[in-house]
């Protein structure tokens, strides 16, 4: 019998293009004669199948089936491939463990930690997890740009605290650019972390469970033609990724150990990259992101093909481990 898989996608924050395009890649690669590849549109306004028609079928919330021609279907397990909120801070994890459908990423509380910066690098330092000097606000605190330089130093990055990490951010120079920089980040979530520039070489480090092990991928070194890693250097090829990373062994075996740690540490389950700026041959941890582009030019998939997994094995591997769980 060929599983039903629901590939989830869209969601509610500003990389839903980005989700689509990555569920498409997932949908693309099932193989067909194992599973039924059922492509979910998740906003905030519809929960809809798209079929490949373009028609689009409801998703009934009861029990998260939908009805094609006049036949109910449920699913064996669902592919979460949303970036952001609501599939990456812990909402639909939380829905389909109520559920108790299968879901390939991490579990609830494990989603809405990483996805808080704030609270994820509080979570770790006490572990040793090296990150950056950091100030935190809420929307509607006062503003004390004195006290912020004091304590971070300039440059610094003021970034959403819970959004895609190439949205809301900002590099900031100079004390009279910080008040804007603020309001832009505050326009993307209501809670923001402004953190210390940290020169150094970028790192990106893929985690994965795969075949019952995790595994660390081949590192990826981040060379932005901007200022840093924005969303035109992620997302419109203004950088260079580059697999596997020119550091020495000695660096790459340190990170490598940091981050199978930190995915130990949390528990973490599924697919996930972690992202590095090497300073003084130290690896500081910027954040965690459990539910990575997968697209054919995605950072983790390059990875992946490094180590010799295609994307159609490493799209069944996730299916296989959350089935199993």
């Amino acid at each position: 019998m060929k599983k039903n898989i629901a590939i989830i996608m869209g969601g509610y924050s500003s990389e839903y293009q980005i989700s689509i395009k990555s569920g498409s890649v997932v949908k693309a690669c099932l193989d067909s004669t194992k599973y039924n590849g059922y492509c979910i549109h998740i906003f905030k306004d519809k929960w809809v199948h798209v079929d490949e028609d373009s028609n689009e079928h409801p998703i009934d919330k009861n029990d998260f089936s939908i009805v094609v021609d006049n036949k109910k279907i449920v699913f064996d397990c669902v592919f979460n491939a949303i970036h952001g909120s609501p599939g990456e801070d812990g909402l639909m994890q939380a829905y389909f463990e109520l559920l108790n459908i299968p879901h390939t990423s991490c579990n609830m509380y494990q989603a809405a930690l990483t996805f808080n910066k704030r609270d994820l690098l509080a979570t770790l330092r006490p572990y040793g997890i090296k990150t950056a000097t950091n100030y935190c606000l809420n929307l509607g605190d006062p503003i004390d740009e004195d006290a912020i330089i004091k304590k971070v130093g300039l440059p610094c990055f003021v970034k959403a605290n819970k959004a895609g990490s190439s949205f809301g951010i900002t590099k900031v120079y100079e004390k009279r650019d910080l008040n804007e920089a603020i309001d832009k980040a505050f326009r993307e979530d209501n809670e923001i972390i402004i953190e210390s520039f940290l020169d150094g070489v970028e790192v990106s480090v893929g985690v994965i469970t795969y075949k019952g092990k995790v595994m660390v991928l081949p590192l990826t070194e981040i060379v932005s033609e901007n200022d840093f890693f924005d969303y035109a250097a992620k997302y419109q090829g203004q950088s260079q990724e580059i697999t596997p990373a020119r550091i020495s062994k000695d660096l790459a075996q340190k990170v490598r150990k940091e981050a199978k740690r930190i995915y130990e540490i949390l528990k973490l389950k599924g697919l996930s990259r972690s992202e590095f700026i090497f300073k003084d041959d130290e690896p500081y941890l910027l954040e965690v992101n459990t539910v990575p582009g997968l697209t054919e030019e995605s950072i983790l998939p390059q990875q992946a093909r490094a180590a010799g997994i295609t994307l159609p094995m490493l799209f069944e591997n996730a299916i296989l481990e959350a089935m199993a769980n």
